[in-house]
């Protein structure tokens, strides 16, 4: 088998297709709304059109992988996002924009849940957490270079995104084939149908302590997520930032993130999750009050209102690990289905941001502050009542 580093590099390639699709095009609004005579709800609804999909189809990814394996799963899921991609080079509008971003979102979800699933295939215990927070410090650095190539290549034209983002599919979709293994041998599979998918779901979603851990990984990553969907609003109307300076965001707050998963792996097995996880909750609350505070006491900067985001993104990374590993225990015979769920919950409030709240909060910088300290607080509420909040002894480092 690969080193667990080669395959890090994979399963964080394949999870960060996802928000790739996401933060490659958003430096493009000014020129796509241009050329497809498109309004910013339009554009901002082409969001909406790749995230509802996305959330949904996230509740057939796992249960594909369960039943004809992981790999085939991924095969057919980047293939047809590659030829989305190509969909919405050749968009001649705005509604076909929309098609295409939704038969994006519809394919986009099988290389992050997948990649979740192999984790805990391949990986227990501690090992797994460090594994986890190893595959999402890498994930984290997505968010930053995204904006950056988008805005390079915005200098060739608006279309060479989509098509960049159809080769990343294709380059990571071959890079799996090779190196990675199957996991789910043909005597593991189970049966796919609607029905079987429903049984599934009713008992991953039946159970309280594996929804109380995807809510609260979910609320913690959209409290962050609440900026990257108003970015466009946030960094050029805001903060006075250009198409092409996306990157002053994105840049500090995924370094945040990645320093937040390096310290998540440097910890794992020789502090006790509830421990980590109090001071992750503790870390965040202390970021979401400074950004309420630099919103009501300072004028707008690139200074003193990026710094607040990218030290909550620490505390969130912190967490990610214990509560993603701990929601996928819950189910292990059913884990690409738990995967399914984790990712659908954690999507379903970023959609539901996207297309209701984030036009509500993104014309008062204070509105945003409170956006990311409501999910705060909520991912605080749901973790505080689970298993690994009670843990007071670390756990033996655990290699399969």
């Amino acid at each position: 088998m690969p080193s667990s580093n080669l395959i890090a590099v994979i399963l964080a390639s394949l999870a960060a297709l996802a928000p790739f699709a996401i933060d490659t095009y958003l430096p493009a609004f000014p020129a796509i709304g241009g050329d497809l005579v498109a309004t910013p709800l339009q554009l901002q609804q082409s969001l909406t059109a790749y995230l509802l999909p996305y959330a949904l189809m996230t509740l057939w990814h796992g249960a594909i992988s369960d039943a004809i394996g992981r790999l085939p799963a991924l095969c057919w899921g980047l293939a047809l996002f590659a030829l989305a991609s190509i969909g919405c080079a050749l968009a001649p509008d705005a509604h076909t924009l929309w098609f295409f971003r939704a038969l994006q979102g519809l394919s986009a979800g099988a290389g992050n849940v997948v990649a979740r699933a192999l984790v805990r295939d391949l990986f227990e215990g501690v090992a797994a957490q460090r594994v986890m927070a190893q595959v999402q410090m890498i994930f984290g650095l997505a968010p930053a270079i995204a904006p950056i190539i988008g805005g390079l290549l915005l200098a060739i034209h608006w279309q060479a995104i989509f098509v960049f983002l159809a080769l990343y599919a294709l380059l990571t979709l071959i890079a799996a084939l090779k190196w990675l293994p199957e996991t789910v041998p043909e005597e593991r599979r189970v049966p796919l149908s609607a029905r079987q998918v429903l049984t599934g779901y009713k008992q991953v979603f039946g159970d309280m302590e594996f929804m109380r851990l995807a809510l609260a990984s979910g609320a913690n990553f959209a409290g962050f997520f609440v900026y990257v969907l108003a970015a466009p609003v946030f960094l050029i109307r805001h903060l006075g930032l250009n198409a092409h300076q996306f990157g002053f965001m994105f840049i500090p707050t995924v370094c945040g993130m990645v320093l937040g998963s390096w310290l998540a792996r440097r910890i794992a097995g020789k502090l006790a999750s509830g421990r980590i996880l109090r001071l992750a909750y503790l870390w965040m609350a202390g970021a979401a009050t400074l950004n309420v505070a630099v919103c009501l006491f300072l004028p707008p900067s690139f200074w003193v209102n990026i710094p607040p985001i990218a030290l909550y993104n620490i505390g969130m990374a912190l967490a990610m690990p214990i509560l993603s590993v701990a929601a996928l225990d819950r189910h292990p015979r059913l884990r690409g289905t738990a995967a399914s769920g984790q990712a659908f919950l954690q999507m379903l409030l970023s959609t539901l941001s996207a297309g209701a709240l984030i036009p509500l909060l993104w014309d008062h910088l204070i509105g945003l502050a409170l956006g990311m300290s409501a999910y705060a607080l909520l991912g605080w509420h749901c973790a505080r009542k689970t298993e690994p909040w009670q843990d007071s002894a670390p756990q033996a480092l655990i290699k399969n």
